[in-house]
């Protein structure tokens, strides 16, 4: 139960700097009373502001600082739930909102929204329309029950029957599943991005695949094409070599004929020097007739014979050395042959030389060709086989993925069971019609207390049934204003005894603001009294009043005055 205990508020309204103090809790019935604007109701905006940031009348927040001293202004509202002691200070110039517990500052990190919602949703655990529904009644601004929206209408009566949680867990399960479907959507994105990558992936592959075999392809064709160069080279050197051995085997007697014709040749030179000698003496002969070595005369007949001896000697070597120069020219022709073969085996060489030339690059580049081969083979194997790696870690994610979607998707149906049940066809619907009954019966009891005989009845739309004893029907509007006021009063004493009964809005504090200055008449305002003193014993039940008739039907009285411009109770 949400007990309060004290308020005071300063330079508030009309209030000056002095705190103006009011016990809550210190009687059953109070009745406060003043002058047209003395501050009775300022109470009203002081406890609504406190506690909601926001006052009870349609008044700005700049204008609730006293406009006299225009600062400091502080409202200070003290309440317990249970064991828990609370304590509440709001104001303005300078800025301030504390929640205390035990006089220990709750933590302020978070902002003031956050801090006013937790003192809402955690603490009084009303909101300000619940609040001004269960807690007060009568002010002119103030909006009846009978007078709000349907969904409005709805709020109160699940913050008064204590299912507004389902409407907070709906809203989180509603927001977590939201979450969810977000989450599978980015699951199934997720999906169709890595199948869109396996499809690539697998195109990527069968390229790979492809241009590898083509690339093997060429460097077997390039491989064969080069041993057919070195097999028809080979066979080309070969049939040089025979051709040179051919040519060889025509040759073998070169080194006799040369070595022959050097010999011959020899011979002739050493004959032509015998002749040349030869020749010499028969000159001697023929020029002289003396002797040069003895000075003796030379006779004519042994001349003539030396003369004839030499001519012999000499035609004897000519005759030689003609047989010798036609052995000589037997000679140069074979070795002018053996010189053509010659050069024809060294032409041959050439040609050797130049295949050997072509079979050595073609022998190396077909070792270059077989490197390539086994390079292509083990490099563009092991990229491929990378590639599948990674294809199989695609399709790992698919598979991983689909399992989390399923996951998710099993989450998201039992979400979407609860939140049938969450919603507001379901839990609170059936909890609120269960009590729907009980609150007509409360309704009825309370008009019925105040001599108002009409059937209300509220439906689960929250629209009323309003049946006179002829079973003529009305509505809310139809009635005079003294009728409203108790069907609005019947309401609130309604909502305060479910209140009670769950306790979930169940408060000490009630504060019926001039509802029996207007509307009630002598015997409305006793019916109303009787109510009263049959609840007060629970509540502490405040009236703000000009009538000062009523003094002697409650068991306290605050008066407000003004004193020198600024609103106080009075002394």
């Amino acid at each position: 139960m949400l007990n309060f205990h004290v308020i005071r508020w300063r330079n508030f309204l009309s209030t000056g700097s002095q705190f103006t103090e009011v016990f809550l809790d210190k009687s059953t019935t109070t009745l406060i009373i003043g002058e047209n604007g003395a501050g009775k109701s300022t109470i009203l905006d002081a406890i609504c502001y406190a506690l909601f940031n926001k006052p009870f009348r349609n008044i700005n927040k700049p204008q609730l600082v006293n406009s006299i001293n225009q600062k400091q202004m502080v409202v200070e509202v003290e309440f317990s739930i249970g064991t828990k002691q609370y304590k509440i200070i709001r104001g303005t110039k300078p800025s301030i909102f504390e929640i205390y517990l035990h006089d220990t500052l709750i933590n302020q990190d978070a902002a003031a929204r956050d801090y006013q919602k937790y003192l809402e949703d955690h603490v009084l655990k009303l909101n300000y329309k619940s609040f001004t529904q269960i807690v007060i009644l009568g002010s002119a601004s103030f909006t009846p029950f009978m007078q709000l929206s349907a969904a409005a209408r709805r709020e109160v009566i699940e913050d008064l029957l204590d299912v507004k949680i389902f409407s907070t867990m709906y809203n989180v399960l509603k927001q977590k599943n939201n979450d969810i479907k977000a989450t599978i959507n980015n699951i199934e994105s997720d999906i169709e991005i890595n199948k869109h990558k396996a499809k690539i992936q697998q195109e990527y592959i069968k390229t790979l695949e492809e241009d590898q075999q083509t690339k093997v392809n060429n460097i077997l064709a390039r491989i064969e094409e080069t041993n057919n160069e070195i097999t028809t080279l080979t066979e080309s050197i070969k049939q040089h070599q025979d051709t040179i051995s051919n040519l060889k085997s025509t040759i073998i007697d070169a080194s006799e004929k040369r070595n022959k014709y050097l010999e011959v040749n020899k011979l002739i030179n050493k004959l032509l020097e015998r002749i040349k000698a030869h020749n010499k003496n028969i000159s001697f002969y023929n020029d002289n007739d003396v002797c040069p070595t003895c000075n003796q005369a030379l006779d004519d007949s042994i001349k003539q014979t030396a003369i004839e001896t030499h001519t012999v000697k000499k035609d004897e070597i000519d005759t030689a050395i003609e047989q010798l120069q036609l052995q000589i020219s037997s000679l140069s022709s074979r070795i002018s042959e053996i010189e053509n073969v010659e050069k024809d085996i060294e032409v041959e060489n050439t040609q050797i030389s130049k295949l050997n030339t072509k079979l050595s690059a073609a022998v190396l580049f077909n070792q270059k060709l077989d490197e390539e081969y086994k390079q292509h083979n083990t490099s563009d194997s092991s990229n491929i086989e990378d590639e599948k790696q990674a294809l199989k870690g695609l399709a790992k994610n698919i598979v991983d993925l689909t399992t989390q979607r399923t996951k998710q998707s099993e989450d998201k149906y039992y979400l979407d069971v609860a939140g049938l049940l969450l919603k507001d066809t379901g839990i609170k619907t059936r909890v609120i019609k269960q009590y729907l009954p009980v609150i007509n019966k409360l309704v009825n009891k309370y008009l019925q207390a105040m001599d108002f005989f009409v059937t209300f009845e509220l439906d689960e739309a929250f629209n009323e049934t309003i049946k006179s004893r002829h079973r003529d029907e009305f509505s809310y509007a139809s009635f005079s204003e003294g009728e409203k006021a108790k069907i609005d009063l019947s309401l609130l004493f309604a909502w305060r005894t479910i209140a009670r009964m769950k306790n979930s809005a169940n408060t000490n504090l009630l504060l019926l603001d001039e509802v029996f200055d207007g509307s009630l008449d002598i015997n409305g305002t006793d019916y109303v009294m009787t109510i009263l003193n049959t609840i007060g014993n629970e509540s502490n039940i405040f009236i703000i009043s000009h009538k000062d008739s009523l003094f002697d039907k409650f068991k306290s009285v605050i008066r407000f005055e003004k004193y020198q411009n600024f609103s106080r109770i009075a002394k």
